[in-house]
């Protein structure tokens, strides 16, 4: 194959590649609310168990809350009677208690023991003195009896535990849902072209796999064998299925909808691009925010708070001589007290945030990096490979007979052999005008000044400046004006040349992705300043920028300086993003206020991010800062719902309106705060409606 020189071009380093290691311990339910890393108020439990404690603690808890004189009193009905009758509530409520109140007595034990206390330990509080008192009255030592808000209560936070696992499941779900994107098989080609079918397991790094129409990649490869529209979308968020030939990377999980391809593949296991945002989605919920910090104190404070009050309240009622309010009401108040709602405020978001982002291709690696998203003013943009496409592309031709047709088709002959950025470019854009490139003969390469060919028994040479200066020749009057536009644009120039004469010229650039221009103009909606930065000379970059409407570039900055503009934005009083995908971006990455990586960019990027996009969209930024916004607003109102609800709701739960014939009983409390729990878990769901796709996410 031969290879020649153009000229200078800016290197592009793609690809995916693995991306961070995360440590995640995963329970099964969300996080516990004492800021103790591994403390977890769930560990163990699942959805299942508390679903079928509370259908069977439901059941018992009928003929309980039936046979209750007050029930009975307050519906005006008398339960039948007979020997045993008196022992319904004290038998069932006490089997009650065992067996549906056991998950939130040892959740207590574990927080004394973890000294961690919060939500479980009020609740088995709360259940133990109802037992104890219920079972001193029933035996007859104590006057209280409370056997059917007893059992009401346990079956209410039951079906509160249970409804909220199912949600933070629900939410978690996403890195089941992603492991589901693998197939459990692949068909693997042998050296004799035979296909067998294995199991994923018994893939290796190496082996060819055959992807047939509608077949998803089992790993990650390259293509060595066809050509298909793949759907990425499950990957990188991308709703369009993106055409992949031989040579190009492929993802594992994405679905080829159209042929069949065969993959050679480079990557298997926790090595592919799924189980690296696998990884980095267990990272982002496992990880804490400084509003789950804040809720987590919040809990803690209201656990000294509940026992408090609980303490005031026994002392007031006893003495104001009324022994059976003392014990009625403080349980209350250790009840409605319960920071449930304060516990799934924050991680709820947290979760459905993280799962709904990674099914639009945002990969959250910090939690604070996603809240401090909100607050950016300024994002600087690394030019190439993120907001153009890191590869050149003919912007413009120029004929001196006027044909611009026949001088693409002549050039694209000439340099249809050659494995150069830009000869491929000019072959593509011949390509896509639908032309055929000019059969050639006596291919050979001019080292520094271009390649050379016969066309119909003439030499035609395709070059840069030094192909003329070398042969001594004039650029034609016609053209001439054309090509003073393109360099004042910085765009690359070669001239084709044809028995000694120069008989055209092309224009090269790199290619502005055309997302890119909403990406800005959401952004400036949005009242973000919008900066470039590159190491390419200043006309090209202020090209690019007049383009786009960027409002700041800083062009011809070394590598090493990058992180330099970063910190002068900084210094204007700028909270910053930085966009980018190579190694030289590093720096700035880690310097910014919030680094948003591009996925297909290098791992050290990736690294140094707290955001990864896995697709190259620059509309991405839009979506994260919709996603941050969306999500800070969530918690900020289901903490001031549940720390709101649960201020008004104790002193109510006391007794302090006693007085005015105003009580607040047991079971009440019970379903109230249940009640708070939902509407923080509702409230949170909200998040689902954020559309966080690349076209919607232009449209703010």
């Amino acid at each position: 194959m031969n290879r020649h020189d153009h000229g200078d071009t800016e290197q592009h380093h793609g690809g995916h590649g693995a991306v961070a290691t995360a440590e995640h311990d995963n329970h099964g339910g969300h996080g516990g609310h004492g800021g103790h890393e591994g403390h977890d108020k769930h560990a163990g439990h699942s959805p299942a168990m508390f679903r079928d404690r509370f259908w069977l603690s439901l059941a018992l808890t009928i003929p309980v809350v039936f046979y209750a004189h007050m029930i009975q009193a307050w519906f005006g009905y008398t339960a039948p009677h007979f020997p045993g009758s008196d022992l319904i509530a004290p038998v069932l409520g006490t089997a009650i208690f065992f067996y549906g109140g056991w998950p939130f007595v040892v959740g207590a034990v574990r927080e004394i023991r973890d000294r961690q206390p919060g939500m479980m330990l009020l609740i088995g509080m709360a259940i133990s003195v109802a037992f104890v008192a219920s079972m001193t009255a029933s035996l007859g030592l104590f006057a209280v009896e409370v056997w059917w808000e007893l059992s009401l209560l346990i079956v209410i936070m039951l079906l509160g535990h249970w409804m909220e696992m199912r949600a933070i499941g629900q939410a978690r779900g996403a890195l089941a849902a992603l492991a589901e994107l693998l197939p459990d098989e692949a068909e693997r080609v042998g050296d004799d072209g035979e296909v067998t079918t294995v199991r994923m397991s018994e893939l290796a790094v190496g082996d060819v796999v055959l992807v047939r129409p509608g077949g998803r990649v089992p790993a990650d490869g390259t293509i060595v064998g066809g050509r298909a529209d793949l759907d990425e979308s499950m990957i990188t968020g991308e709703s369009n299925p993106v055409t992949r030939g031989e040579g190009e990377r492929v993802i594992a999980a994405s679905v080829s909808t159209d042929s069949s391809i065969r993959v050679r593949v480079d990557a298997v296991g926790d090595d592919t691009a799924l189980a690296g945002i696998q990884r980095l989605v267990a990272q982002a919920q496992a990880s804490q925010s400084r509003t789950q910090v804040l809720a987590d104190r919040a809990a803690a404070l209201l656990f000294y708070v509940a026992v408090a009050a609980a303490a005031i309240t026994v002392l007031v009622w006893a003495l104001a001589g009324d022994a059976d309010a003392a014990v009625v009401r403080s349980v209350t108040v250790l009840i409605i007290a319960c920071p449930h709602a304060l516990g799934l405020a924050i991680p709820l978001v947290t979760s459905i945030s993280t799962s709904k982002s990674a099914r639009n291709g945002i990969l959250v690696k910090d939690r604070l990096a996603l809240e401090r998203t909100r607050n950016v003013d300024a994002v600087l943009f690394d030019k190439t490979g993120t907001l153009t496409k890191g590869e050149h592309a003919v912007t413009g031709v120029a004929a001196a007979d006027g044909d611009e047709e026949a001088l693409l088709a002549l050039a694209a002959g000439v340099e249809s052999d050659s494995e150069h950025p830009l000869a491929r470019a000019i072959v593509a854009a011949a390509r896509d005008r639908g032309l055929t490139p000019c059969a050639t003969t006596n291919l050979r390469s001019m080292t520094g000044r271009g390649v050379e060919a016969e066309v119909d028994g003439q030499d035609v040479a395709v070059g840069g400046p030094t192909l003329l200066r070398e042969r001594a020749l004039a650029v034609p009057d016609q053209i001439g004006d054309g090509i003073e536009r393109w360099r004042k644009r910085g765009a690359a120039v070669l001239y084709v040349v044809r028995g000694g004469e120069v008989v055209g010229s092309l224009a090269l650039e790199d290619q502005v992705r055309p997302e890119s221009r909403a990406a800005v103009d959401a952004l400036h909606r949005l009242g973000v300043k919008v900066g470039m930065i590159t190491g390419d000379a200043q006309q090209v970059a202020d090209a690019v920028a007049e383009e786009l409407g960027i409002d700041e570039v800083f062009a011809e900055v070394l590598p090493e300086d990058k992180d330099t503009a970063v910190a002068d934005l900084q210094g204007r009083g700028h909270t910053v993003a930085m966009v980018g995908d190579g190694v030289n971006d590093a720096p700035a990455l880690a310097r910014a206020d919030v680094g948003v990586a591009i996925g297909a960019g290098t791992d050290v990027a990736i690294e140094s991010a707290g955001i990864v996009l896995a697709s190259d969209d620059p509309r991405g930024v839009v979506a994260i800062k919709r996603l941050s916004s969306a999500s800070y607003g969530k918690m900020v109102q289901n903490l001031w719902w549940a720390a709101g609800y649960n201020l008004a709701a104790i002193p109510l739960a006391a007794g302090a309106l006693a007085w005015a014939g105003i009580v607040l009983p047991m079971a009440v409390g019970a379903v109230l705060m249940s009640l708070s729990t939902i509407v923080v878990a509702l409230n949170a769901q909200l998040l689902r409606r954020v559309d966080l796709r690349p076209e919607a996410a232009a449209r703010v």
